[in-house]
């Protein structure tokens, strides 16, 4: 299988176990660097943190598939953070947590070809 395809199938896994993810992952975002949850003092709706949620994982199946656009999306996206004041180490971790969350979630169905897709993918 794939690595785009074993993304997709993570993907589909996750949701089917715990629904939306996003939540958990900004959930563990905040909780590592609380001082980032001002930076969504105007998201009542969630929807700037879903968007966020979104482009990251069209970027690492970029990544872990055809490579089109992520490698640029995520330099752009890297430099205005940096202008709300993110760390390029709080930059990075976001893809962290979004993998952690999905293997926590699959618990002991996050296989060993599982985590080699996503470890390439971020």
């Amino acid at each position: 299988m794939s690595l785009a395809l074993l993304l997709e199938r993570t993907l589909e896994l996750v949701a089917e176990r715990i629904g939306d993810p996003a939540p958990r992952v900004f959930e563990r975002l905040f909780l590592e660097a609380p001082d980032l949850l001002a930076l969504f003092s105007n998201d009542a709706s969630g929807s700037v943190r879903g968007e966020m949620f979104l482009r990251a994982l069209e970027c690492l199946q970029d990544a872990a598939g055809a490579g089109r656009f992520a490698t640029g999306l995520v330099a752009a996206e890297h430099l205005s953070h940096q202008v709300y004041g993110v760390s390029t180490v709080q930059f990075e971790r976001f893809f962290e947590i979004i993998v952690a969350v999905f293997r926590d979630a699959l618990g002991l169905d996050w296989t060993p070809d599982i985590d080699a897709a996503w470890q390439v993918a971020k």
